[in-house]
């Protein structure tokens, strides 16, 4: 299958998020892994023996490891990867964003269609200087994310977007 000659490559937005995301989204996920293991160590030690009369079928502890396993190489791999994938980037026009790390979400919006600019933080992002924006649109998908920016580039890229939009007519729908 060949391109129409004009066809209109799109190429991955220009920014990375903060290097300290990487940092956030591992204690993040380090505190999800915690809270995980101690309900499966729990289920294991008290649970389990109440339901199967003081014993362990065969296969719980097997159970158990995968358990307290697979949310190890959920904090050891998936910061790194959702680092290299997080992106973003506004032009005159649009505003672009690749997130995600198992399935990757890509989406651009024209600036003409922002609706509100919102900045949050939450007590950990405080932690490591962190912000994320979500921009809202008049789209049926949903708003825009940028997850885990520096708090300084959240300040002026809020004041950026506010400029921009302000300066557009209409009521972005």
């Amino acid at each position: 299958m060949t391109e129409a000659p004009d066809a209109v490559l799109l190429r991955d937005p220009l920014h990375q998020v903060s290097p300290r995301a990487v940092t956030y989204w591992r204690v993040n996920a380090l505190i999800g892994a915690v809270v995980e293991w101690a309900i499966a160590i729990a289920f294991y030690v008290f649970a389990l023996p109440a339901i199967f009369d003081g014993e362990r079928p065969w296969w719980a502890l097997p159970v158990l490891v995968v358990l307290l396993v697979a949310p190890l190489a959920h904090v050891m791999f998936m910061p790194q990867l959702r680092f290299r994938i997080h992106r973003w980037e506004v032009t005159p026009t649009a505003i672009h964003t690749r997130a995600g790390w198992l399935s990757i979400d890509s989406r651009v919006a024209p600036l003409s269609r922002v609706q509100t600019v919102d900045s949050t933080q939450g007590a950990l992002m405080r932690l490591f200087r962190l912000s994320s924006l979500t921009v809202t649109t008049a789209s049926a998908a949903g708003p825009i994310t940028i997850a885990c920016l520096d708090r300084d580039d959240a300040r002026r890229l809020v004041a950026e977007l506010t400029e921009i939009t302000s300066a557009s007519e209409g009521d972005a729908t």
